[in-house]
């Protein structure tokens, strides 16, 4: 993976999108290749030489999306452009991965899989279920799905959220989680880290960064912002204006 091809999957479905994301997918960039050593792999798709859909593919052990297992490979992002779909490219890119994990010698192939009637074009479960992957568990819209290669696997499991909220007196506290696989949850970060600051002492910052296995474990939540104990979001990358009122309220509550 090099040139183009880094650019590509780096900035994951924000090709070009905008300044502020290609900085971030500089970082994300550096985490992939930081965990080729320990498995991470990522495989691009080619039409007559133009790019058209990535898959990231990784070790459980240090998937900082989770789910929780082990000797399983895990696929949690799969993308295809949209005047590339519908023509064999998703089923190609799902065949290399389960050839890495057999290569890896992992015992299964497990994939994050969504249930949203009103988002069907990322990670749909049906689509998983099409080739051949079967649910572990499912909570609410979203599940684990899984291929198995060896019979001795154990299924993996979703996490379970373990956040404790710790008051400090006369102050507005914000947690946040966040990991460098996804672009859009470093961005999310430095969004707060910068609104955060407008605010100097009265507010206090507390970040937990589920590159760091412990902190993941832990904690068990991947991604999330909490204000004084009370998760905030939007669904979709927290807006700088957005965690700005939100922490003004607070202040003046």
């Amino acid at each position: 993976m090099e040139g183009a091809d880094e650019y590509f999957v780096s900035t994951c479905s924000h090709v070009n999108e905008s300044d502020e994301l290609d900085a971030h997918a500089r970082g994300r960039l550096q985490w992939l290749k930081a965990n080729y050593e320990k498995g991470l792999r990522v495989k691009v798709a080619l039409v007559d030489d133009n790019r058209v859909g990535f898959l990231y593919l990784m070790p459980i052990e240090i998937c900082p999306w989770g789910p929780l297992g082990e000797d399983i490979m895990v696929l949690p992002c799969l993308w295809v452009v949209n005047e590339a779909r519908n023509k064999g490219i998703g089923k190609a890119l799902i065949d290399s991965a389960e050839q890495e994990t057999q290569r890896q010698k992992r015992k299964a192939l497990a994939v994050f899989g969504f249930y949203y009637d009103y988002c069907l074009w990322f990670m749909p479960g049906p689509f998983f279920e099409k080739y051949g992957f079967s649910a572990v568990q499912r909570r609410d819209e979203v599940g684990i799905l899984w291929k198995v290669f060896d019979e001795s696997a154990k299924p993996p499991k979703l996490l379970e959220r373990n956040y404790k909220f710790e008051r400090v007196p006369n102050k507005v506290v914000v947690d946040v989680f966040w990991h460098s696989f996804c672009l859009t949850s470093i961005g999310e970060a430095q969004r707060v880290r910068e609104v955060v600051a407008e605010f100097g002492d009265s507010v206090v910052l507390n970040e937990y960064c589920g590159d760091d296995r412990d902190i993941l474990l832990r904690h068990q939540t991947a991604r999330a912002i909490f204000l004084n104990g009370t998760e905030i979001s939007w669904g979709y990358q927290a807006p700088k204006e957005g965690i700005h009122e939100a922490i003004s309220k607070a202040l003046n509550s």
